[in-house]
This record gives C-alpha cells, structure tokens and sequence, in this order.
C-alpha cells in the first residue's frame, strides 16, 4: 500500500512540476515576443496608412512612413492639436479607459462604439517628404460597428479637409465575399474624389442600396451588394466621425487653415 501511495506521489510531483516549468517556459516566452509583436503592430498600422494614400512602395514600411508621415494627437473635444508625445499614446487603450474616454448615449453613438476616446492621433502625410512642410493628405482613423464587428480603417482625405483621396478597411469580422467587401479596392475607390461634408460642414456621405448612387453626385457611394448592415454600418461610421462628436472640430480648424504652416 505505502508503495502505491509513494507511486502517486511521485507522479503528481513529476505532473506539477512540468506544469510549473511549462508555465514559466510561456511566460518567458511571451515577455520576450511582446517587443516583436509591439512593433509588428506598428508596422502594420503604418503600412495601412501608408496604402490609405497610395505611398506605399516596396518593403521597407518604417522608412517610408518616418519620411512621409507626421503622426500628431488632436483633441476631439475642441480640434487643438495636443503637445504629447504620439509614440507613447495608446489609442487602442484610451477607447476604452474611463480616464481617456467619454462615454455616448445612444443619440449621439451613431458608430456603436459606445465609448470614443478623448484625444485621437491624426496623420499628415507629404508626398515630397515631411521635410518639405507641403501636407498633401490628412488621415483619420475611423471605426464603427457593422455586422459581426468593430470595422477599423483610415481615410485619407486632401489638405482641405473634406475631399476624400482614399479609404483603408485594414481590420474586420464581416462575411467573407458579402461584408468583407468593404476592403474590396474597386468598392473603395468609389469614394475618391467624394466630399465628406457639405457646404455646411455636416456630414454628407450616403451610401445608397446597390445601383442607386449618382457617379457624378458629390457625395454619394453604392452600398454593397447582400451586405445591407455592413453598409449601413459603414454610413453610421461616416456620419459619426464627420460629425460633432468625432473630428468635425478639427476638420473646421483644418478649412481654417490649421495645416497651412505644416
């Protein structure tokens, strides 16, 4: 009896002790990965950034971005620029911290973020290099809810502020070949070239059923094909950071001329 009883000692202290190493083994692992995995990240969002104005040209993405792209934090509340640091600023986090957000009623959450955060990078971007001082686009990073998920993505839009130059769906859940259309580049490109607000400086986008869009009307997209909530998911994504509550206060700075100097 006492054999058996040392028998089983032996294999749970055999058991607990590979969990214990196993464990510490992930642990490691996973602090040692966190640096790689921040800075693929990175590189992603830069090169959807990148892609959201046409800049991107072969491998090489950080040198492209850091020559090309200036990332700078706005206040959504009022549409100042704020003086910190842009590499330190979570944005990711600071949707959903109390102390760096606010939270929308349903009247204004358009989107169906439920919660927005207060100060947003932006990104200017010079086709001739940020030495040049010469901002060629703005770009704003957008997200709503549409079908199955969060829908995130970039849209460019020209020095004026309102005229669309390019739309980046980089991250999604929706339907493959219905909703998923949405990074589908012969559906994006319908929106080069359309205005974001009208002359009011409200928003102004519609995405119209499939067919029903005026190709010449200012501000009008066709929705996608079998994918009615994902489109409407895009519109409320639209009429919310075009709106008061998103970047319109920083879109009215930039009409002013807040981007004049660089």
């Amino acid at each position: 009896m006492s054999n058996t009883n040392e028998s089983i000692g032996k294999t749970f202290f055999v058991v607990i002790g590979l969990c214990l190493i196993c464990a510490i083994f992930v642990a490691a692992s996973a602090v040692g990965l966190r640096p790689k995995q921040t800075e693929n990240k990175l590189l992603d969002a830069q090169k959807n950034i990148l892609l959201a104005v046409g800049m991107l040209q072969g491998e090489d993405i950080k040198t492209q971005f850091d020559k090309h792209v200036q990332i700078r934090l706005v206040d959504l509340e009022t549409g100042e620029f704020v003086e910190q640091d842009p590499l330190t600023y979570d944005y990711r986090k600071m949707m959903k911290d109390p102390s760096g957000s606010i939270a929308l009623d349903e009247q204004d959450d358009k989107a169906k973020i439920k919660t927005r955060a207060k100060i947003a990078p932006v990104y200017l971007a010079y086709a001739d290099g940020v030495e040049s001082k010469n901002i060629s686009f703005v770009v704003l990073p957008i997200h709503g809810y549409g079908l199955w998920s969060t829908m995130h993505g970039f849209l460019a839009l020209d020095k004026d502020g309102n005229t669309i130059k390019g739309l980046n769906y980089y991250e999604h859940g929706e339907t493959p070949g219905l909703g998923g259309e949405i990074q589908n580049p012969q559906w994006v490109a319908q929106f080069v070239g359309k205005k974001l607000l009208d002359d009011a400086g409200q928003p102004a986008i519609k995405i119209l059923k499939p067919g029903n869009a005026n190709a010449t009307a200012a501000s009008e997209v066709d929705g996608l094909s079998g994918a009615t909530l994902t489109s409407n998911g895009v519109q409320n994504t639209f009429t919310f950071w075009s709106g008061a509550k998103g970047f319109a206060p920083f879109l009215a700075k930039v009409r002013q001329g807040a981007l004049n100097n660089g």
